[in-house]
């Protein structure tokens, strides 16, 4: 059953299943929160103090204006919901349900891009795109994905299902789903599914640590290598043990950052 009468400017109301969806949406998106965020402590508490949930429904009414090709209206609600909630999402994008932008200043999502269920983003996440072409330019995301602090993904790839992305990375290349990417450019670190609520981002490995690393016991090696040869042949070993060497193994023999 529909709303009664028109609305001003010809935007057709809400049908009756369509305002129980709506409904149903917001629930989830409040539940979301509750489960994803510790500090939330009361559906009070969510529905008024997280801009990330607030973007999220502007989004979705700014949305369903852009389908409905009230496309200026549309964006003056998305610049709206901006200067409100710190949080850029264009009218255009498609995002699922469960969405969360936790502490979302700073988060930039585009036109084209298209998000699926239960994706987390940290503060200043961006989907960006890297052609002035109409058509398809802003990445894909895959259910349950998390993308941490600072990270961005440019262009039309796809990252898929489960992907976890570490905080600062830049991904601009296809991620495949259980996969996690570090690094400036990303490189895929793991290849297994991962828990969506793993956000122990410390603990992801460093690949240019791990270049390092490698690099110091290859040497090591043919320090020894040459020690034997050197001890054989009746020549005194000369090891360095400069200052700088020992603070480079130091730092980078740690599995760890700091």
């Amino acid at each position: 059953m529909a709303f009664p009468g028109p609305l001003p400017g010809g935007i057709r109301p809400l049908a009756g299943n369509e305002a129980v969806i709506l409904f149903k949406t917001v629930r989830e998106d409040i539940q979301a929160v509750l489960a994803r965020d510790p500090a939330a402590r009361s559906t009070l508490e969510v529905i008024f103090c997280y801009p990330g949930l607030h973007a999220l429904w502007f989004h979705r009414l700014a949305h369903l204006l852009w389908r409905r090709k009230l496309r200026f209206v549309a964006r003056l609600l998305s610049h709206v919901s901006r200067f409100l909630t710190g949080i850029e999402i264009h009218p255009g994008a498609e995002i699922g349900k469960r969405f969360f932008v936790d502490h979302g200043s700073g988060v930039v999502i585009g036109e084209t891009a298209e998000i699926g269920d239960d994706v987390l983003l940290y503060q200043g996440v961006v989907l960006g795109g890297t052609s002035v072409k109409k058509g398809k330019r802003h990445p894909t995301l895959g259910n349950k994905v998390v993308m941490g602090t600072g990270a961005v993904a440019l262009g039309a790839i796809a990252i898929g299902d489960e992907a976890r992305i570490g905080a600062g990375s830049v991904v601009v290349r296809p991620v495949p789903p259980g996969a996690t990417v570090v690094g400036v450019p990303g490189r895929i670190m793991a290849d297994h599914p991962a828990p969506l609520m793993n956000l122990e981002h410390g603990t992801l490995p460093d690949p240019v640590a791990e270049a390092i690393r490698f690099v110091l016991r290859e040497q090591d090696k043919i320090d020894e290598r040459v020690r034997a040869l050197e001890t054989a042949g009746g020549v005194t070993f000369f090891r360095d043990e400069s200052e700088e060497k020992v603070v480079i193994q130091a730092v980078f023999s740690q599995g760890g950052g700091i």
